[in-house]
């Protein structure tokens, strides 16, 4: 049986839920030490620490900011999606980096297979800003072939960059969605990452 929470407990608790329904993604340590005005991350582990003991969150192991709640961990159509840093929406850019976090989504929301591979990134730059895509957004990406107007995450010549993929007389490149910004045609290689499936707004 769930033990009763502290007042700071509850705080803490009510700030994961709230991050996680505005984002999908649950704050890291670091984001509630500075939320909260603790002296040091140590104290905002410790709180999460407390809350799983009293069953109010689940953490899952090997993974920083992977926390469930146990209310959510009922709907089996809720999965964990690794956020794979971010790409840019700009002029392509170096590979995608890397960086420990996740993502929690409900894929029949999003009309997925439970066996979906599925991943997520954060967005830099404003080139796709006319499909309303802004910077500081997230969007989630799924493993599969591209369709002549799909959205995608891909390598155009050694760069990666998240534009409309367009096929004009048997010919791929890739398209922008605002009118300062060029269309990019691969002068070798264009390969495909991901196809967008899903946008999480960032409301600051």
């Amino acid at each position: 049986m769930a033990q009763a929470l502290t007042d700071k407990q509850q705080a803490v608790l009510d700030f994961l839920k709230a991050e996680h329904r505005r984002s999908g993604l649950i704050p890291s340590t670091r984001e509630i030490q500075a939320h909260f005005g603790f002296a040091s991350q140590t104290a905002a582990m410790s709180h999460l620490r407390a809350l799983e003991r009293k069953e109010a969150v689940v953490r899952l192991p090997g993974k920083a900011r992977a926390v469930m709640f146990p209310d959510e961990m009922e709907r089996e159509e809720i999965i964990d999606i690794p956020v794979y840093g971010s790409i840019a929406a700009g002029m392509a850019e170096d590979q995608v980096q890397d960086q420990e976090s996740c993502l929690s989504i409900d894929i029949s929301s999003l009309g997925l297979r439970g066996n979906s591979k599925t991943f997520a990134l954060k967005v830099r730059g404003e080139s796709m800003i006319d499909a309303h895509i802004c910077d500081g957004d997230t969007v989630v990406l799924e493993f599969r072939e591209p369709k002549n107007g799909d959205i995608v995450a891909a390598l155009i010549d050694g760069e990666t960059t998240l534009k409309r993929y367009i096929v004009n007389r048997g010919k791929p490149y890739l398209q922008a969605e605002n009118e300062l910004y060029p269309d990019l045609i691969p002068a070798r290689e264009l390969v495909i990452q991901g196809v967008m499936v899903a946008l999480l707004r960032n409301s600051r």
